[in-house]
């Protein structure tokens, strides 16, 4: 299905597509996973090489990724990408875990992070944490079921706001002249800690931050030129994001002792405090509060179009009522019964425990898009391609390696966690055979389509450039 009979209205531009991608991803993870990352590495040196590593995983995803999303600009991003390449049967799960485990998991660990700074600016006790968790979850869904442009708008400020007190941080942060011994080289782990084990956890642990950036494709079929700005946008956020993270991530090392970072989720306030005095962890806790506010808006904005997708077609059970739209266009439905099941996550109350399972969930079908990208360079060498990866195979198998990595170690670090994702995902198979045979919905991918893909893409190309 196209994105032409969606029913959903083309009103995003270049910015909010850009935005959502840097505003989805700098959320949460800059602030809270800084703990995680230097527990893991134990030194300066490979804490900053660990960052820029993933930083550079990530622009070869992103870039590989644009590929896909600007050949197949439809509304459902990843859950299309590997529809086409595989079949029905692994879109449907990639739908499936993104609906039932990847977003709700999102929105849940975000609102749990938003308010935990709340209670800690508030000076709250820690049972307001699950409540104003809950309240601001369905503040964001209220304000997208307004419409994409509120939404949009939302996310586009957003990231303004949350780049202000960032910028601060940064520029007066290298201006501190404090006693910490802040050496690049040489290249080492901490104390009683293996070199290649270190990488791995540490590198795992800022997937959490850097994730999101593939999610605007859900949205590239309400994007009036997504062939033209999805790639754009997908490809300069992820840049701007590695270089904010390294900035950020090196002030908090500048500023304070490691110890003092290490397993801390207030570092960001501590290095504040250290750097502008009392009033500055106040004013830390309200940007880093704009900043996971935005975060959740991107991934709420996103999230609610795979399974309005999915239902629209029958692929998910009531798949009537995920498809309900309201007046504005925009897929409340999806939106409400994700927002349940988000809320029910956030009562565990576990940040890095949501965080790692969706991680290693998603991390499996972002593996087959990139391979993807390569496969259907052969299955498919006539579909038109507006934008293509560079240096092609390299970027896709640096990808590649990279994702393959990352499941590895998480598989072994996080075992239980990711045998709950994989338990749950495997919970879609029986629904999809169900489905299947009740709706008889047709396989996506066959030689008539793809050279109908060929004639519609030129033709939108055509359009959108003329």
């Amino acid at each position: 299905m196209g994105d032409q009979d969606t029913g959903l209205k083309k009103t995003i531009g270049f910015f909010p597509a850009f935005a959502t991608v840097t505003g989805t991803v700098i959320g949460t993870g800059v602030f809270f996973k800084a703990s995680a990352v230097t527990n893991y590495t134990g030194s300066v040196s490979l804490t900053m090489l660990v960052w820029l590593i993933g930083g550079i995983i990530t622009i070869c995803a992103g870039l590989t990724g644009a590929e896909l999303a600007a050949a197949y600009p439809e509304t459902g991003g990843l859950t299309r990408y590997i529809e086409h390449s595989y079949g029905g049967f692994w879109g449907f799960m990639a739908g499936w875990a993104q609906a039932i485990i990847y977003f709700p998991a999102n929105v849940a660990a975000i609102s749990i992070a938003f308010g935990t700074q709340f209670a800690h600016l508030f000076t709250l006790s820690n049972a307001w944490i699950v409540p104003v968790a809950v309240l601001s979850a369905l503040s964001v869904t209220s304000l997208n079921w307004i419409s994409a442009k509120v939404g949009g708008r939302v996310t586009s400020i957003s990231l303004v706001a949350k780049l202000i007190p960032l910028a601060l941080i940064v520029l007066f942060g290298f201006l501190h002249k404090g006693p910490v011994d802040f050496s690049l080289f040489p290249v080492v782990a901490g104390p009683h800690r293996n070199f290649i084990a270190a990488i791995g956890n540490g590198l795992l642990a800022t997937m959490f931050a850097y994730d999101g950036w593939i999610h605007v494709g859900n949205i590239s079929g309400e994007m009036k030129n997504p062939r033209k700005d999805l790639p754009r946008a997908i490809s300069l956020g992820i840049a701007v994001i590695m270089i904010v993270y390294l900035l950020v991530n090196a002030v908090f090392m500048f500023v304070l002792p490691l110890g003092q970072i290490s397993g801390n989720l207030n570092a960001a306030s501590d290095a504040s405090t250290a750097i502008f005095g009392d009033m500055g962890s106040k004013l830390v806790t309200i940007g880093i509060l704009i900043s996971v506010y935005g975060g959740l808006n991107g991934y709420t904005m996103t999230s609610m179009r795979v399974p309005y997708v999915m239902g629209k077609e029958h692929k998910l059970p009531f798949g009537d009522t995920f498809a309900k739209l309201n007046k504005a266009g925009i897929p409340w439905a999806a939106g409400a019964i994700q927002l349940a099941i988000a809320c029910l996550m956030m009562l565990s109350g576990q940040f890095d425990a949501i965080t790692n399972m969706l991680i290693f969930v998603i991390w499996i079908f972002y593996v087959m898009a990139f391979v993807a990208v390569i496969k259907l360079r052969h299955t498919k060498p006539d579909l038109y391609r507006p934008y293509k990866v560079p240096l092609y195979p390299i970027i896709p198998i640096v990808a590649i390696i990279g994702g393959t990595f990352i499941l590895v170690c998480t598989l072994f670090t996080e075992f239980l966690t990711t045998m709950i994702g994989i338990v749950v995902t495997a919970v879609g198979i029986p629904f999809y055979f169900y489905l299947k045979k009740k709706w008889n919905f047709d396989e996506v991918e066959n030689d008539s389509s793809d050279k109908n893909d060929v004639k519609k893409n030129k033709s939108d190309l055509k359009e959108v450039t003329e």
